[in-house]
C-alpha cells in the first residue's frame, strides 16, 4: 500500500452550494450580517454519535483534523466569537489569531483583521493574567450581569473591556444588541452547552454548525442543548452537508 493510498479522502460537500471548490469554504459559507435588526448568531459543536459533547470535560477529545479546520474556518468569517467562562477554562482559551491571509481577506471584506472574543460570565471567575487578556490584538469583552462581583468587573475593565448586561445572570438578548451597536454584525458561540439552550431558549440562535464525531461515549456527558424542554420547538433547515474523515458535518438553519 502506498502512501497515497493512507491519505484520507478529501472532505466531499454532499449538500449546498459549491462557489469556491473548497468543501470548507463551501460548508461555512460566506460572512455572515444581521438580518432580524441584531447580529447573526451561529453555534459551533462536537458531538459524538450517541450525542455526547465532551470527554471527561473536554470537547478536544471528540475533535479531528477536519472539525478543527471547519472551527478555524467559522472563526474567520465571524465578527465576534463568544464563549463562556467554563468553556474558556476547560479548552485553555487564547486570543484570536488569524493567518496573515485570513486578516487581509477579513480586511477586504470591510472586516476587522481579527474577531474580538467575548467571555460571558456571572461570576468573574477568570485568569486575568492568561494570554486571552494579555496577548489579546484586539481587547478581550468581557460580558457580565450588573450584580457580578465589583472586584471582577474592575478587573475586567482593566483586562480588557467589560459589556454590561442584564442583572443575576447575563442577559443574551441585551448582549447580542449590544454586540451589534458596537459594529459587530455576526456573532460565532463556542459554547458550551448551557449557552447554546440559552440562546435557543430565548430564539437568539440563527445557525447550528453541528459535527458528529466517529465515536461512541456514553456516560453522563451534557447533550448539546441541556435543560428545559424548549416550548415551542425551533425547526431546522439543512443548509449543507459535508462528510470528512469519517465525520459528519451539518449547517442548520432555524426556520423562522
Amino acid at each position: 500500500m502506498t502512501g497515497a493510498d493512507l491519505r484520507r479522502p478529501a472532505p466531499r460537500l454532499l449538500i449546498g452550494d459549491a462557489p469556491t471548490g473548497d468543501p470548507i469554504a463551501d460548508f461555512v459559507g460566506p460572512p455572515r450580517r444581521g438580518q432580524l435588526g441584531r447580529p447573526w448568531v451561529m453555534a459551533n459543536v462536537v458531538a459524538s454519535a450517541d450525542g455526547a459533547t465532551a470527554v471527561a470535560g473536554e470537547s478536544r477529545a471528540l475533535s479531528g483534523p477536519a472539525d478543527r479546520a471547519v472551527f478555524h474556518a467559522l472563526r474567520a468569517i465571524a465578527d465576534a466569537v463568544m464563549a463562556g467562562a467554563a468553556t474558556v477554562r476547560a479548552d485553555r482559551y487564547g486570543p484570536f489569531r488569524p493567518a496573515p491571509g485570513v486578516a487581509d481577506a477579513r480586511q477586504r471584506r470591510g472586516q476587522a483583521a481579527a474577531a474580538p472574543i467575548v467571555v460571558v460570565s456571572r461570576s468573574l471567575d477568570i485568569d486575568w493574567e492568561s494570554p486571552l487578556f494579555t496577548e489579546a490584538e484586539v481587547p478581550t469583552i468581557v460580558a457580565a450581569p450588573a450584580d457580578a462581583p465589583a472586584a471582577g468587573r474592575a478587573a475586567a475593565r482593566d483586562a480588557g473591556e467589560l459589556l454590561v448586561a442584564g442583572t443575576g445572570g447575563v442577559d443574551f438578548p441585551e448582549l447580542v444588541s449590544e454586540l451589534g451597536r458596537r459594529g459587530l454584525p455576526s456573532v460565532l458561540c463556542e459554547g458550551g452547552p448551557g449557552m447554546f439552550a440559552q440562546l435557543a431558549e430565548v430564539d437568539l440562535l440563527d445557525e447550528l454548525f453541528l459535527a458528529i464525531s466517529p465515536q461512541l461515549v456514553a456516560g453522563g456527558a451534557q447533550r448539546v442543548l441541556p435543560g428545559a424542554l424548549l416550548v415551542p420547538r425551533p425547526a431546522l433547515r439543512i443548509a449543507a452537508l459535508m462528510e470528512a474523515d469519517d465525520f459528519l458535518f451539518v449547517r442548520y438553519e432555524i426556520v423562522r
